[in-house]
């Protein structure tokens, strides 16, 4: 049976709707940066997800060829994640979205290296005869933060963002965002098929001890 990250790293991924404290280890992800707002049709960021995924399947896809990635297990692709930031805003202005920065990836198994990622770029920009320049192996060490599963809208999370802040506040802590330190979702529906009331949404932002 392939490793699914989602079931195997429940405390990560499948976080219950109340918020608690969570400590992140550092992870490899294939990432691609931009800006603007996410829902624009044809817009960067929905053809930055397709670039996320042509790396993603061309390195699960690797068993299949000449190029044997050493430690290779089979593995269900991870969900999309994306790391969010404005300029001068602290947290999310979701009324604001043509200013968002973002940093849209999907995880890396551990055993991929990035002479192996380099391949893997290589090999999709060959078969598929598409750019992928903008794809970079990006490691992100997280750490402590505050995490909630979202259900509903993404523009409703604000009410689960306050609850979260709320224990945060509770607990010791204090919002920890800064330009190394990002708003964090990780996205476990698919919002072309489940109704917005329905998506399922973790969502994770940066703490640290209150001084």
């Amino acid at each position: 049976m392939a490793f699914d990250y989602k079931k195997e790293y429940k405390d990560f991924y499948m976080p219950k709707n109340k918020p608690s404290i969570v400590m992140v280890p550092s992870m490899n992800y294939i990432a691609v940066r931009g800006h603007g707002d996410p829902n624009q049709e044809d817009g960067e960021y929905k053809r930055a997800i397709g670039l996320l995924y042509g790396i993603a399947f061309t390195i699960k896809m690797s068993k299949k060829g000449d190029h044997q990635i050493k430690g290779y297990f089979d593995y269900v692709v991870p969900p999309l994640e994306g790391f969010w930031w404005q300029e001068g805003v602290i947290g999310v202005d979701y009324a604001n979205k043509d200013s968002f920065r973002w940093i849209s990836v999907i995880r890396l198994p551990d055993f991929v290296t990035k002479e192996d990622f380099a391949w893997a770029v290589s090999e999709a920009a060959d078969k598929k005869k598409q750019d992928f320049s903008k794809v970079e192996f990006f490691t992100y060490d997280e750490g402590l933060c505050v995490q909630c599963m979202h259900i509903g809208a993404y523009d409703d999370e604000p009410v689960t963002v306050e609850v979260m802040h709320r224990l945060m506040e509770g607990q010791g802590y204090v919002l920890d965002i800064t330009d190394q330190r990002f708003h964090h979702e990780i996205y476990l529906s698919d919002a072309r098929r489940v109704a917005p009331e329905k998506m399922k949404t973790v969502i994770r932002h940066p703490i640290r001890v209150k001084e």
